[in-house]
């Protein structure tokens, strides 16, 4: 019988170390299959085009295909929601911008998902700034000579002049209020379904102004559009010659949206440090490096920076907000 106590006891003994080598090779092993990128923006995007840049590098990484899922509507949320109930296991990934994480939670009060208790803050990515454009072949707002050309007219005319959003909500949106309560103007919001909407409306005259994000630029230095200034505390390395709105007589304004990656709360942690340390080498590349600058200012915080950040920005955002009484429901 002793014999047989210890034989048993021996075979255990087995499997549990084969089943540990079995979880060290799967952790060892992630990925084993495709990756879903989820964006809750349309193609096109600053956020969108993160999201291909990185997924791109990373299918050749890590051997396994990263796929671009736009799912568009209601400021990201439908994208955050869908990732918030998908399997913790690091193969659905939200790639969002701060809005959706952010800005959200303060602004509506009948969300689907919980940015705090949902989601597991993996790596973030890049920091970008917002361009405020104006149509040059559309006046007076498109050619005026300056930021404080545009707010002069559109104080003389209160209400006339619109400014068009990525969103109800997004930080398109808060950004301009900011400016307008700063600035003592009041110039109408027409919010659209993503930021290539916005700036397509901006181009065939339909709004006056926009914060627009880096995807203007092309368009800026052809002449389609003008820029009159950057919401950054700095002026932005891609377009030196357009002042920062701080400087432009409004010091202290400083806002930009970061693009980062977040998967379902319950990933265990050696997933979420894995695919952050993933993300981050990209920028090992030179070419991802100088495609991503052009996006905005690289910023590969890890899992816990990037918690903190989110913290911080939300406490900001949430001052905004209540100084300049924005509601949605």
């Amino acid at each position: 019988m002793r014999t047989k106590r210890r034989f048993l006891v021996t075979v255990v003994g087995l499997v549990a170390c084969v089943a540990g080598g079995s979880v060290r090779a799967e952790t060892q092993g992630y990925p084993t299959k495709p990756i879903r990128f989820v964006v809750g923006f349309s193609a096109g995007n600053s956020i969108d085009t993160v999201a291909r840049i990185i997924g791109q590098r990373l299918s050749t990484k890590l051997g396994q295909t990263v796929v671009v899922d736009n799912k568009t509507g209601a400021n990201g949320m439908l994208a955050a929601a869908e990732v918030a109930r998908s399997q913790p296991d690091g193969y659905t990934v939200l790639i969002s911008n701060s809005s959706t994480i952010t800005v959200n939670p303060l602004l509506y009060k009948k969300m689907t998902y919980d940015p705090k208790k949902d989601f597991a803050p993996v790596s973030l990515m890049v920091s970008v700034p917002f361009i405020l454009t104006v149509n040059p072949q559309k006046g007076p707002i498109g050619t005026a000579a300056n930021l404080q050309g545009m707010l002069d007219l559109a104080k003389a005319k209160p209400g006339v002049y619109s400014y068009g959003s990525a969103g109800m909500g997004n930080l398109t949106q808060l950004s301009f209020e900011l400016l307008n309560n700063l600035a003592g103007v009041s110039m109408t919001h027409v919010a659209y379904r993503g930021s290539a909407p916005a700036q397509v409306a901006l181009l065939g005259g339909e709004v006056d102004a926009e914060f627009d994000n880096p995807s203007a630029v092309p368009k800026i230095k052809a002449g389609q559009l003008r820029a009159l200034a950057v919401t950054s505390a700095q002026r932005w390395h891609e377009l030196p010659d357009v002042p920062a709105i701080a400087e432009a007589g409004y010091p202290g304004f400083d806002i930009s949206f970061w693009v980062g990656a977040l998967v379902p709360a319950q990933t265990p942690a050696h997933i979420v440090n894995a695919l952050s340390e993933a993300i981050a080498s990209t920028v090992q590349d030179p070419a991802v490096k100088a495609r991503l600058e052009q996006q905005g200012n690289i910023r590969m915080f890890g899992p816990k920076r990037f918690a903190q950040q989110i913290e911080k920005e939300t406490a900001q955002y949430a001052e905004i907000i209540r100084k300049a009484d924005i509601k949605l429901d």
